[in-house]
């Protein structure tokens, strides 16, 4: 059995802990947080701290704490010669204190609190300094993902800056989707299926044959009513920003 403590407690640690929690073959015998939490009923049984000198020996520390906090974090453990690992997309494993071994553990998806996700669906990205760890991460990955993958730093680094793309950004235009319909007292949900099969259609179309629209297509009318619809938004840059960019990649010229 993998023993298992969470140094942090925010939102990937938290669905870690739901996940790995009903798994008969991992153990999670602690949760260490700077700021006292209470755990929901269903981790009662599970040790809590807020003592870092009180951290109990486990097989792997995972730690889910802002990027810029890991490395001093890190050093600050108590213990050496542990495994220890990040589960941040952004950061590199060497931001981890040397004393300790070190590794990755960074499940590839969006976390909100109070909404569940199926971790079987979601990519789980490990790395370690040797192989004996390696293994140890790919069987705590297998436990609750059918796609345990090893990256190195460098390529989670790109793989990261791929998902703020495909994520965040695509959620700022639905923000920016929505300020434009409140203006007009539409409803927001009048978009939700168009947005269903957008993402629906990269399962079985690459990004490029998905592509539609104005901007693909060089509708000038199209576009040009937009804009003029966008006088005076703060998103006609970005609107433009999109259609150049499109018409480059199609050869279409505005």
């Amino acid at each position: 059995m993998i023993k298992v403590v969470f140094l942090g407690f925010g939102n990937v640690n938290s669905h870690l802990l739901n996940a790995l929690n009903k798994n008969t073959e991992i153990s999670v015998i602690q949760v260490f947080n700077r700021n006292y939490i209470k755990l929901i009923s269903s981790f009662e049984h599970i040790q809590f701290t807020d003592d870092i000198s009180k951290i109990a020996e486990a097989d792997i520390y995972i730690i889910g704490i802002p990027d810029d906090a890991i490395s001093r974090f890190s050093e600050s453990l108590a213990f050496q010669n542990k495994l220890v690992v990040h589960t941040s997309g952004g950061a590199a494993m060497k931001v981890l204190s040397s004393k300790n071994r070190r590794g990755i553990f960074y499940p590839l998806q969006t976390f909100s609190k109070h909404r569940k996700v199926d971790f079987k669906e979601i990519p789980i990205c490990i790395e370690a300094e040797n192989p004996n760890d390696l293994g140890l991460l790919r069987k705590l990955g297998e436990t609750i993902s059918e796609n345990v993958v090893e990256i190195s730093s460098e390529k989670r680094a790109k793989l990261h800056l791929a998902a703020v793309f495909v994520n965040n950004f695509v959620n700022h235009l639905y923000e920016i989707g929505s300020e434009i319909l409140n203006e007009e007292d539409l409803p927001f949900d009048l978009l939700k299926p168009l947005i269903a099969e957008t993402a629906s259609k990269i399962k079985t179309l690459s990004p490029e044959e998905a592509q539609t629209g104005p901007a693909k297509r060089n509708d000038k009318k199209t576009i040009e009513k937009h804009l003029h619809l966008l006088t005076d938004s703060p998103h006609a840059k970005l609107y433009k920003l999109f259609t150049e960019q499109l018409n480059q990649k199609y050869g279409k010229e505005l």
